[in-house]
């Protein structure tokens, strides 16, 4: 039976069958195609036979599938497939991998095809749009002979859990660029340092092109030559990515939730943060407080915050910003930075949480990050050809207008803010944090 589930018949089996059939059809009219067609038949049948005792008298494929252990969030992951041909002759492959449900791809298919004894790489990528548990079934080599009469199945077994965790490509590729010096490839802003948020570190010998006014005079006296005062930035800040997970971050943009654009740039800005040794935390909250991971620049942090924003989930209830207020007002003790992902439409919205926020922003560093209706620009763009396209294009026009509203609100209250669409999230995020700290304001 086995050997059976295994067997198929190849479209040029079916071809040749059905070009016999119309013989023995016209033989019926033409007695002389009788023969001609029985011959056919014959030959069809015994191709047929040898091409199977080909395939099936030995197993000459191998494959295997190469995944990460980690999937990332909203980005396009590899995935790699190696097939092997150990038969004596070449072979036409196709390979069909049965991907998780979550993708809803019915027919992925990889065709391909194999030298004697050769070795085929495929790859592909998937682009997961919501974090858990990702099953990944068999992988299956369909495999025929240059005669193409019949093809063998060749199944392996290639189940495994794979889990989608928020954006780690992401996180690396910053990472990357940081360490390399080439932040501003990834549209992050060279800031330049204003004010005294640095920390003193050295007397150091002048070097060409130092700025003059750090010009130590005494030690300069001292030491008859130039000498400078060498600074560093302060270190040992407090960053809190404070993430809200109430219904008004379960908009969707791009197949993914607001929840999952402001899940990646946490973990991007608690891994800049850390790696400029400030102290990096994480603070969830809904209805209720869902999780409060105090901040800390240890190695370990950065698998704690992941873990953590691993199992964040977006609820249907209104989110608590009184209970917020007084969690932050009871357990961060020392002046912080608290970026606040959130998602404000109206007005009204903003000034309900408005006198919470003013008061948390007396004593933290409160950057409010919200989000840019980006599905109304082509209401707004678009020219109204009708009283109905008016009418639309101006409620339109009154949503975006409030969104700045917005923005002006919380500045009037000593609030910042960032206005963002869900794409450029991170980078706009990065260049706050170091705005403020080249400010001194953290």
């Amino acid at each position: 039976m086995k050997w059976i589930r295994a067997h198929y018949f190849g479209r040029r089996f079916f071809m040749i069958l059905a070009l016999v059939v119309l013989s023995f059809v016209a033989a019926f009219f033409y007695p002389a195609l009788l023969f001609p067609a029985k011959m056919v038949f014959v030959s069809l049948v015994i191709a047929t036979v040898a091409d199977m005792a080909m395939l099936f008298l030995v197993s000459g494929i191998e494959a295997r599938r190469v995944a990460p252990e980690k999937l990332s969030n909203g980005d396009e992951n590899r995935i790699d497939i190696r097939v092997e041909n150990w038969y004596a002759f070449p072979v036409s492959v196709e390979i069909i991998d049965e991907l998780p449900f979550q993708f809803q791809k019915r027919d992925f298919t990889i065709p391909g095809s194999i030298p004697s004894g050769g070795t085929q790489e495929h790859s592909y990528t998937v682009r997961p749009v919501e974090r858990g548990e990702y099953f990944f079934g068999a992988l299956n080599v369909f495999a025929s002979s240059p005669l193409r009469l019949a093809v063998r199945r060749f199944r392996f077994s290639g189940e495994i859990m794979v889990p989608v965790y928020p954006s780690i490509i992401q996180m690396r590729k910053y990472d990357l660029f940081a360490v390399s010096n080439r932040l501003v490839e990834a549209g992050i802003k060279k800031i330049r340092r204003i004010g005294a948020s640095m920390e003193f570190d050295q007397i150091r010998r002048y070097i060409t092109g130092d700025d003059y006014r750090k010009i130590n005079w005494k030690a300069t006296a001292r030491k008859s030559e130039l000498m400078v005062n060498q600074f560093r930035d302060e270190r040992s800040q407090h960053v809190y990515s404070v993430i809200d997970m109430g219904r008004a971050m379960k908009m969707p943009f791009n197949a993914m939730t607001l929840l999952d654009y402001a899940i990646n740039a946490s973990l991007v800005i608690s891994n800049v943060a850390i790696r400029r040794e400030d102290r990096a935390g994480i603070i969830t909250f809904s209805d209720k407080i869902e999780a409060i991971l105090p901040a800390s620049r240890e190695y370990a942090q950065m698998f704690r915050i992941l873990e953590l924003l691993y199992k964040c989930r977006t609820g249907f209830l209104e989110s608590n910003y009184e209970q917020l207020y007084a969690e932050i007002s009871r357990k961060l003790n020392r002046r912080c930075l608290l970026l606040l992902y959130t998602n404000f439409e109206t007005l009204s919205s903003l000034r309900r949480h408005l006198p919470l926020l003013a008061m948390t922003a007396k004593r933290h560093v409160l950057v409010v990050i919200f989000f840019l209706n980006t599905e109304l620009d082509w209401f707004i763009e678009t020219p109204a050809e009708s009283i109905e396209e008016m009418y639309i294009k101006t409620i339109a026009e009154k949503f975006a207008f409030e969104k700045k509203q917005i923005v002006k609100e919380l500045d009037r209250h000593g609030i910042h803010s960032i206005l963002t669409s869900p794409e450029l999230l991170t980078v706009n995020t990065i260049n706050t944090y170091l705005e403020l700290k080249s400010r001194g304001l953290i």
